[in-house]
C-alpha cells in the first residue's frame, strides 16, 4: 500500500470527508479549505495510490469498490492516531502509567487517603504498593526499585528529594496499670530508668537518632531491651507489658488498651514525609504529589480551625 512517510493524515481526513459527504462542496465547508484544493489533493491521492476512489460525474459522487475498502482503511488509522494522540496526552498529564510506592507497615493515614483520590482521579495508573521500613525505602529509592516512598524523618540524603508531610506531638505509650500513667504529663526524666522498645537504627536511622539524642540531652541512655521496625510492632508489644514506646499521639484512636501520654518537655515532633529520587520526576509522579500535597493543605487547614 501507499507508503506512510509520503502520506500526511490530512489526506486521510480530505478522504474520509468526501466518503461521508459524496460532495467535494460540502466535505470542503466541512474542512474549512475551498472545493478546488480538495478535488486536487484527492486526484493526488489517486495517482499515488494507483487506484480510483471515486466515481465522479455532473449530478454525484460515488464510492468505487476499491475506495469503500481503502476508506476504511483510513478509519482504523486515523482511530489509531486519535488514541495515539489521546494516550500521549494522558502519559504527558500523568493520568496513565505505573507507580511504585512505598509505605511502612500498619494503618497509614495520609496514604490511604493519597491512594484513594488519587486512584479515583487517575484510574489508568497501575499503583503497585510495597510495604517497607524507612532505611528499605531509602535503599529501594537510590536503587531505582520505587519512585515514591512515605517514610519517617528526618532523612539525611542529598540524593533525595524529601517532603514533610505531617507533624505530630511525641507522646509515650504505657501498659495498662504502669505507675506513669497516673500522670497527665511524663518528664523525660522519668523515662531514665524504663525498660524501652524502639526502633532499630537500621530500619529508621534519622528517627532513631533523634529519640536517643533526646534523651542523652536530658541526661540519660534509654534502655531499650525490644527493637522493632514498625509501630505496630512496638505498640504490640506495650500491649504485651513488655516495655514502654515513643510515638504520635495519633495513634490512641487505635489503640484503647494502651495509655498514652504527652511529655512534659518540649521535645521534637515527630515527622513523616515523602522522599523521591532527585531528577526522577514523572508525569505520574507530579500527579502523585500534588495529591499529597492536596492533602497535605487540607489538613493544615484544618488544624488551624
Amino acid at each position: 500500500m501507499y507508503i506512510a512517510r509520503e502520506m500526511e493524515l490530512r489526506h486521510l481526513r480530505y478522504l474520509v470527508a468526501v466518503a461521508e459527504e459524496l460532495h467535494f462542496g460540502r466535505a470542503a465547508i466541512r474542512l474549512h479549505i475551498s472545493q478546488p484544493p480538495l478535488s486536487q489533493q484527492i486526484r493526488q491521492l489517486e495517482e499515488e495510490l494507483d487506484v480510483k476512489l471515486f466515481e465522479r460525474t455532473k449530478r454525484e459522487v460515488r464510492l468505487t469498490e476499491a475506495g469503500r475498502r481503502v476508506v476504511n482503511e483510513a478509519y482504523q488509522v486515523l482511530r489509531q492516531v486519535d488514541h495515539f494522540s489521546n494516550v500521549a496526552s494522558q502519559a504527558s498529564e500523568g493520568a496513565i502509567g505505573h507507580l511504585s510506592v512505598a509505605g511502612p507497615g500498619g494503618v497509614n493515614e495520609i496514604l490511604v487517603k493519597t491512594l484513594r483520590v488519587f486512584a479515583k482521579r487517575y484510574p489508568g495508573v497501575h499503583i503497585e504498593l510495597l510495604f517497607m521500613n524507612t532505611g528499605m525505602q531509602i535503599d529501594a529509592l537510590r536503587e531505582g526499585r520505587i519512585d515514591v516512598g512515605f517514610l519517617n524523618l528526618p532523612v539525611n540524603d542529598s540524593s533525595l528529594a524529601i517532603e514533610t508531610v505531617k507533624k505530630s506531638p511525641m507522646w509515650v505509650a504505657l501498659p495498662k496499670g504502669h505507675p506513669l500513667a497516673r500522670r497527665t504529663r511524663v518528664p523525660l526524666k522519668a523515662l531514665a530508668d524504663q525498660r524501652f522498645i524502639l526502633f532499630n537504627r537500621r530500619g529508621s536511622p534519622g528517627l532513631h537518632d533523634l529519640i536517643t539524642a533526646m534523651c542523652r540531652n536530658a541526661g540519660f541512655s534509654l534502655n531499650v531491651v525490644h527493637e522493632v521496625d514498625n509501630v505496630i510492632a512496638s505498640l504490640t508489644l506495650v500491649t504485651a507489658g513488655l516495655g514502654l514506646a515513643f510515638c504520635s499521639s495519633s495513634m490512641q484512636k487505635l489503640w484503647p488498651e494502651i495509655i498514652f501520654r504527652p511529655l512534659q518537655e518540649a521535645v521534637p515532633p515527630l515527622e513523616y514525609g515523602v522522599a523521591y529520587r532527585r531528577g526522577a520526576l514523572s508525569p505520574v509522579l507530579d500527579s502523585f504529589l500534588r495529591v499529597v500535597r492536596s492533602h497535605k493543605k487540607a489538613q493544615n487547614s484544618q488544624n488551624l480551625l
